[in-house]
């Protein structure tokens, strides 16, 4: 099957599902364990063993499926965690740092900062459920 031409160089993309398989399911349960453990270590080669891959094939198909590397990936899982515990908690920085992975309330901040452009207190006075609750009463 030839992909149709396209004007100045483009590369035509032609999506290309792939059939589950036993690698695939185990692929899946593996980034799944992930984001249920954010708060523990993951490294590339322990998320690739689980997945029953060599680092290699792990990460290949990883950028395949997810458009990002493992790092990034992994970096995103734990900011949006962290997210969600600024906005539904009242838990320390330190106690958001460590349940979503990030170690210290240092590393919590340089993510917010990097990635979000803002503090996680700033963060979380802005979309908490005790700021929703404010701006609603208009106090």
């Amino acid at each position: 099957m030839l992909s149709p031409h396209r004007q100045g160089g483009q590369a035509q993309f032609i999506e290309r599902p792939l059939a589950p398989t036993p690698n695939a399911d185990r692929f899946t349960k593996a980034l799944d364990g992930v984001r249920a453990t954010l708060g523990e270590a993951h490294t590339l080669d322990s998320v690739a063993e689980a997945a029953g891959l060599t680092r290699r094939t792990f990460t290949r198909r990883f950028q395949k499926t997810t458009g990002t590397s493992f790092g990034s990936w992994l970096a995103e899982q734990r900011l949006a965690l962290a997210q969600r515990l600024l906005e539904q908690t009242d838990k320390s920085m330190d106690m958001v740092a460590f349940e979503a992975g990030f170690g210290s309330a240092t590393s919590l901040r340089q993510h917010f900062a990097a990635r979000l452009r803002t503090s996680p207190m700033q963060y979380r006075r802005e979309f908490s459920k005790g700021s929703a609750r404010v701006a609603l009463s208009g106090v």
